[in-house]
């Protein structure tokens, strides 16, 4: 089965009322969020950027780069930031696929299932899932590779996946990537 790394929100100004409790969160798991893209990377499976633009419509991706590592955490975003060949889609709402070419792209590539990693795991994170589950991709989640602002809504939303989606749930080291 054809797997994608779909790596989602991590290039975020943190700039918004969540913000701190959101980076903390972040710190912990980028180490897992970099493994994974590094596997991606040494196994040669398709990685996929999604990310909201945050209403700058007239920016691309380097603007956005640009702009977000200018902000008060540099850190959590240089790590992995995405290679100029890296697939990359901007969303606007909570969902990687919500009027986004995502599920063209994965259809295109003929992948079948994707692991989704980044932020936020109660908001984007378990959006997507839905979204990807009733488009018929399996759905993998690393536990430990996706941030979150309530540590009481990550936990019940990765055991909503889980139940309610048939995902794969489990530390970043046992997900298979390939």
């Amino acid at each position: 089965m054809t797997s994608a790394l779909v790596v989602i929100d991590m290039l975020n100004s943190y700039e918004h009322e969540d913000a701190e409790v959101l980076m903390r969160s972040v710190r912990e798991v980028l180490p897992s969020i970099a493994s994974l893209i590094e596997r991606a990377k040494d196994e040669d499976v398709r990685l996929i950027y999604v990310n909201d633009n945050y209403g700058a419509w007239n920016q691309g991706r380097a603007e956005l780069v640009e702009r977000v590592t200018a902000g008060p955490a540099r850190d959590l975003i240089e790590p992995i930031v995405p290679a100029a060949d890296t697939d990359f889609v901007t969303k606007a709402r909570h969902s990687a696929f919500y009027e986004t070419p995502l599920e063209y792209l994965l259809r295109q590539g003929g992948i079948e299932r994707v692991v989704l990693t980044g932020q936020v795991t109660e908001q984007c994170i378990l959006y997507s899932a839905l979204d990807a589950y009733i488009r018929h991709f399996e759905v993998a989640v690393p536990s430990d590779a996706v941030a979150a602002i309530r540590p009481e809504l990550h936990d019940a939303a990765l055991t909503m996946m889980e139940l309610n989606m048939a995902a794969e749930v489990a530390p970043s080291t046992d997900i298979r990537l390939s």
